[in-house]
Protein backbone atom coordinates (compact mmCIF):
# COMPACT_ATOMS: atom_id res chain seq x y z
CA UNK A 1 0.00 0.00 0.00
CA UNK A 2 1.38 3.46 -0.47
CA UNK A 3 2.46 5.67 1.72
CA UNK A 4 -0.72 8.37 3.04
CA UNK A 5 0.35 12.16 2.49
CA UNK A 6 -0.05 14.00 5.19
CA UNK A 7 -3.61 15.30 5.04
CA UNK A 8 -4.50 12.01 4.64
CA UNK A 9 -2.44 10.42 8.02
CA UNK A 10 -4.16 13.47 9.90
CA UNK A 11 -7.57 12.47 9.02
CA UNK A 12 -6.64 8.72 9.90
CA UNK A 13 -5.00 9.72 13.19
CA UNK A 14 -8.62 11.57 14.11
CA UNK A 15 -10.57 8.82 12.92
CA UNK A 16 -8.21 6.33 15.35
CA UNK A 17 -8.37 8.34 18.34
CA UNK A 18 -11.90 9.58 17.95
CA UNK A 19 -13.46 5.33 17.64
CA UNK A 20 -11.08 4.68 20.97
CA UNK A 21 -11.98 7.75 23.59
CA UNK A 22 -9.58 7.64 26.00
CA UNK A 23 -7.44 5.01 25.05
CA UNK A 24 -3.66 5.92 24.94
CA UNK A 25 -1.90 5.23 22.00
CA UNK A 26 1.58 5.32 21.33
CA UNK A 27 3.68 6.73 18.89
CA UNK A 28 5.58 3.73 18.18
CA UNK A 29 1.58 2.46 17.22
CA UNK A 30 1.26 5.14 14.50
CA UNK A 31 4.56 4.91 13.59
CA UNK A 32 4.39 1.13 12.62
CA UNK A 33 0.68 1.85 11.13
CA UNK A 34 1.65 4.64 8.91
CA UNK A 35 5.26 3.62 8.34
CA UNK A 36 6.09 7.50 9.24
CA UNK A 37 9.24 8.77 11.43
CA UNK A 38 7.74 9.27 15.19
CA UNK A 39 8.97 12.99 14.26
CA UNK A 40 6.68 13.32 11.10
CA UNK A 41 3.86 11.45 13.79
CA UNK A 42 4.23 14.35 15.89
CA UNK A 43 3.70 17.23 13.46
CA UNK A 44 0.80 15.58 12.19
CA UNK A 45 -0.81 14.99 15.53
CA UNK A 46 -0.21 18.72 16.10
CA UNK A 47 -2.16 18.87 13.17
CA UNK A 48 -5.02 16.81 14.51
CA UNK A 49 -5.10 18.77 17.56
CA UNK A 50 -5.44 21.75 16.14
CA UNK A 51 -8.27 20.20 13.82
CA UNK A 52 -10.41 19.14 16.68
CA UNK A 53 -9.70 22.48 18.76
CA UNK A 54 -11.22 24.34 15.70
CA UNK A 55 -14.46 21.74 15.35
CA UNK A 56 -15.00 21.97 19.52
CA UNK A 57 -15.62 18.19 19.59
CA UNK A 58 -13.12 17.55 22.00
CA UNK A 59 -9.07 17.33 22.75
CA UNK A 60 -6.21 15.06 21.82
CA UNK A 61 -3.45 15.33 24.55
CA UNK A 62 0.15 13.91 24.32
CA UNK A 63 1.65 12.50 27.78
CA UNK A 64 4.83 12.15 28.40
CA UNK A 65 6.89 9.07 30.18
CA UNK A 66 7.20 5.46 29.92
CA UNK A 67 3.43 4.71 29.55
CA UNK A 68 3.01 8.11 27.81
CA UNK A 69 1.68 8.49 23.89
CA UNK A 70 -1.59 10.01 22.48
CA UNK A 71 -5.21 9.95 23.34
CA UNK A 72 -8.90 11.72 22.30
CA UNK A 73 -10.95 12.78 25.04
CA UNK A 74 -14.40 14.09 24.15
CA UNK A 75 -16.55 16.87 24.66
CA UNK A 76 -18.27 20.35 23.36
CA UNK A 77 -17.11 23.26 23.63
CA UNK A 78 -19.42 25.66 25.78
CA UNK A 79 -20.77 27.40 21.87
CA UNK A 80 -21.85 23.53 20.60
CA UNK A 81 -22.72 22.93 24.28
CA UNK A 82 -25.30 25.68 25.28
CA UNK A 83 -26.80 25.55 22.08
CA UNK A 84 -27.56 22.17 21.76
CA UNK A 85 -29.15 22.24 25.44
CA UNK A 86 -31.09 24.97 24.33
CA UNK A 87 -32.30 22.81 21.34
CA UNK A 88 -33.11 20.22 23.49
CA UNK A 89 -35.09 22.37 26.18
CA UNK A 90 -36.83 23.65 23.21
CA UNK A 91 -37.73 20.04 21.76
CA UNK A 92 -38.83 19.17 24.94
CA UNK A 93 -41.17 22.29 25.23
CA UNK A 94 -43.66 20.80 22.92
CA UNK A 95 -47.44 20.79 24.49
CA UNK A 96 -47.77 17.71 22.97
CA UNK A 97 -45.31 16.34 25.28
CA UNK A 98 -47.37 16.23 28.25
CA UNK A 99 -48.19 12.88 29.49
CA UNK A 100 -51.32 12.62 32.51
CA UNK A 101 -49.71 13.14 35.77
CA UNK A 102 -47.02 15.90 35.47
CA UNK A 103 -44.84 13.96 33.09
CA UNK A 104 -43.37 14.61 29.45
CA UNK A 105 -42.56 12.11 26.95
CA UNK A 106 -38.87 11.76 26.37
CA UNK A 107 -38.61 8.17 24.68
CA UNK A 108 -37.74 9.56 21.21
CA UNK A 109 -34.81 12.11 22.95
CA UNK A 110 -33.16 8.99 24.67
CA UNK A 111 -33.50 6.80 21.95
CA UNK A 112 -31.89 9.11 19.31
CA UNK A 113 -28.82 8.03 18.86
CA UNK A 114 -27.44 11.77 18.11
CA UNK A 115 -28.81 12.76 21.05
CA UNK A 116 -28.30 10.69 23.55
CA UNK A 117 -24.27 10.38 22.14
CA UNK A 118 -23.75 14.32 22.92
CA UNK A 119 -25.50 13.56 26.22
CA UNK A 120 -23.19 11.26 27.16
CA UNK A 121 -20.36 12.96 25.76
CA UNK A 122 -21.18 15.93 27.77
CA UNK A 123 -21.94 13.82 31.37
CA UNK A 124 -18.74 12.20 30.73
CA UNK A 125 -16.57 15.53 31.09
CA UNK A 126 -18.03 16.10 34.53
CA UNK A 127 -16.39 12.97 35.72
CA UNK A 128 -12.96 12.48 33.41
CA UNK A 129 -11.05 13.44 36.21
CA UNK A 130 -12.96 10.89 38.70
CA UNK A 131 -10.81 7.80 37.87
CA UNK A 132 -13.91 6.30 36.86
CA UNK A 133 -14.06 2.27 36.68
CA UNK A 134 -17.56 1.80 35.96
CA UNK A 135 -20.69 3.70 34.78
CA UNK A 136 -23.48 2.43 36.58
CA UNK A 137 -27.09 2.63 35.44
CA UNK A 138 -30.44 0.73 36.27
CA UNK A 139 -33.30 -1.03 33.67
CA UNK A 140 -34.76 2.15 32.28
CA UNK A 141 -35.17 4.53 29.65
CA UNK A 142 -31.58 5.75 30.98
CA UNK A 143 -29.25 2.98 29.47
CA UNK A 144 -28.51 4.63 25.75
CA UNK A 145 -27.21 7.83 27.89
CA UNK A 146 -25.38 5.49 30.52
CA UNK A 147 -24.02 3.76 27.53
CA UNK A 148 -22.69 6.78 25.73
CA UNK A 149 -21.09 7.89 28.94
CA UNK A 150 -19.32 5.00 29.19
CA UNK A 151 -18.31 4.92 25.71
CA UNK A 152 -16.83 8.54 26.22
CA UNK A 153 -15.17 7.70 29.48
CA UNK A 154 -14.17 3.84 27.46
CA UNK A 155 -15.16 2.14 30.68
CA UNK A 156 -17.74 -0.77 31.16
CA UNK A 157 -21.48 -0.22 31.74
CA UNK A 158 -23.29 -1.71 34.70
CA UNK A 159 -26.97 -2.30 34.79
CA UNK A 160 -28.60 -3.00 37.96
CA UNK A 161 -31.68 -4.93 37.49
CA UNK A 162 -35.15 -5.30 39.34
CA UNK A 163 -34.49 -9.25 38.50
CA UNK A 164 -31.41 -11.15 37.66
CA UNK A 165 -31.18 -13.55 35.29
CA UNK A 166 -29.70 -17.10 35.21
CA UNK A 167 -26.98 -16.12 33.27
CA UNK A 168 -25.80 -13.62 35.66
CA UNK A 169 -25.07 -16.41 38.45
CA UNK A 170 -25.91 -15.16 41.78
CA UNK A 171 -26.36 -11.63 42.50
CA UNK A 172 -26.85 -9.20 45.21
CA UNK A 173 -30.02 -7.70 45.76
CA UNK A 174 -31.35 -4.94 48.20
CA UNK A 175 -35.00 -3.33 48.62
CA UNK A 176 -34.98 1.05 48.35
CA UNK A 177 -37.35 3.64 49.17
CA UNK A 178 -38.53 5.50 46.20
CA UNK A 179 -37.74 9.73 47.27
CA UNK A 180 -41.51 10.82 45.62
CA UNK A 181 -44.23 7.92 45.64
CA UNK A 182 -42.37 6.27 48.90
CA UNK A 183 -42.92 2.83 46.99
CA UNK A 184 -41.01 -0.01 48.34
CA UNK A 185 -38.64 -0.77 44.93
CA UNK A 186 -36.03 -4.06 44.49
CA UNK A 187 -32.79 -4.11 42.77
CA UNK A 188 -30.30 -6.64 41.73
CA UNK A 189 -27.21 -6.99 40.54
CA UNK A 190 -24.82 -10.02 39.44
CA UNK A 191 -21.88 -10.68 42.02
CA UNK A 192 -19.62 -10.87 39.19
CA UNK A 193 -20.50 -7.45 37.59
CA UNK A 194 -18.28 -5.05 39.87
CA UNK A 195 -14.68 -5.70 41.22
CA UNK A 196 -14.15 -4.77 44.97
CA UNK A 197 -13.10 -1.27 45.93
CA UNK A 198 -14.24 0.09 41.96
CA UNK A 199 -15.51 4.05 41.79
CA UNK A 200 -18.35 4.08 40.13
CA UNK A 201 -20.80 6.67 38.30
CA UNK A 202 -24.92 6.63 38.09
CA UNK A 203 -26.00 7.98 35.25
CA UNK A 204 -29.62 7.95 34.30
CA UNK A 205 -32.09 9.80 32.29
CA UNK A 206 -34.68 11.75 34.72
CA UNK A 207 -34.11 12.30 38.34
CA UNK A 208 -37.48 12.76 40.55
CA UNK A 209 -36.26 12.89 44.14
CA UNK A 210 -33.13 10.90 43.83
CA UNK A 211 -34.42 7.48 45.53
CA UNK A 212 -33.48 5.35 42.67
CA UNK A 213 -30.00 7.25 43.10
CA UNK A 214 -29.84 6.98 46.68
CA UNK A 215 -30.20 2.46 46.06
CA UNK A 216 -27.46 2.83 43.61
CA UNK A 217 -25.70 4.10 46.86
CA UNK A 218 -26.59 1.39 49.28
CA UNK A 219 -26.40 -1.39 46.50
CA UNK A 220 -22.82 -0.48 46.02
CA UNK A 221 -21.77 -0.50 49.53
CA UNK A 222 -22.86 -4.33 49.33
CA UNK A 223 -19.93 -4.96 46.99
CA UNK A 224 -17.68 -2.49 49.20
CA UNK A 225 -17.84 0.25 45.98
CA UNK A 226 -17.63 3.99 46.12
CA UNK A 227 -20.29 6.00 44.47
CA UNK A 228 -17.96 9.22 42.87
CA UNK A 229 -20.32 10.73 40.90
CA UNK A 230 -24.25 11.39 39.67
CA UNK A 231 -25.11 12.43 36.29
CA UNK A 232 -28.68 13.05 34.80
CA UNK A 233 -30.07 14.58 31.89
CA UNK A 234 -33.31 16.08 33.59
CA UNK A 235 -33.91 16.85 37.23
CA UNK A 236 -37.68 17.75 38.44
CA UNK A 237 -37.06 21.56 40.80
CA UNK A 238 -40.23 20.86 42.76
CA UNK A 239 -39.02 17.92 44.87
CA UNK A 240 -36.60 17.54 47.77
CA UNK A 241 -33.79 15.36 46.94
CA UNK A 242 -32.50 12.33 48.68
CA UNK A 243 -28.83 13.28 46.69
CA UNK A 244 -26.97 16.42 46.68
CA UNK A 245 -23.63 16.05 44.75
CA UNK A 246 -25.19 15.16 41.36
CA UNK A 247 -24.74 16.35 37.85
CA UNK A 248 -28.08 17.40 36.18
CA UNK A 249 -27.83 18.87 32.52
CA UNK A 250 -31.91 20.34 32.36
CA UNK A 251 -34.08 21.38 34.50
CA UNK A 252 -37.96 20.59 34.82
CA UNK A 253 -39.63 23.48 36.60
CA UNK A 254 -43.55 22.88 35.20
CA UNK A 255 -45.63 20.83 34.27
CA UNK A 256 -49.24 22.53 33.32
CA UNK A 257 -51.32 20.05 32.11
CA UNK A 258 -54.16 22.39 32.18
CA UNK A 259 -53.08 25.18 30.04
CA UNK A 260 -50.36 22.94 28.26
CA UNK A 261 -47.18 24.53 29.36
CA UNK A 262 -44.34 22.88 29.92
CA UNK A 263 -41.14 25.14 31.75
CA UNK A 264 -37.75 23.62 30.99
CA UNK A 265 -34.41 25.17 31.11
CA UNK A 266 -30.55 24.12 30.93
CA UNK A 267 -29.14 23.69 34.84
CA UNK A 268 -26.53 25.44 35.92
CA UNK A 269 -23.72 23.53 37.27
CA UNK A 270 -21.09 24.69 39.79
Amino acid sequence: MDKLQRKERVAAIIKILSDNPNKVFSLGYFSDFFGSARSTLSEDISLAKKVVEYLGCGKIETLSGAAGGVKYTPGLSEKLKSEFLNELCEKLSSPDRIIKGGYIYMNDIVFSPDISSKVGTILAAYFIDKNVDYVVTVETKGIPIALMTANALNKPLVIARREVGVTEGSSVSINYVTGSSKKIQRMSLGKRALKKGSRCIFIDDFMKAGGTANGIVELLKEFDCELVGIGVLVEASADKKLVSDYISLLTLDMVDEENGKIKIYPTTNN
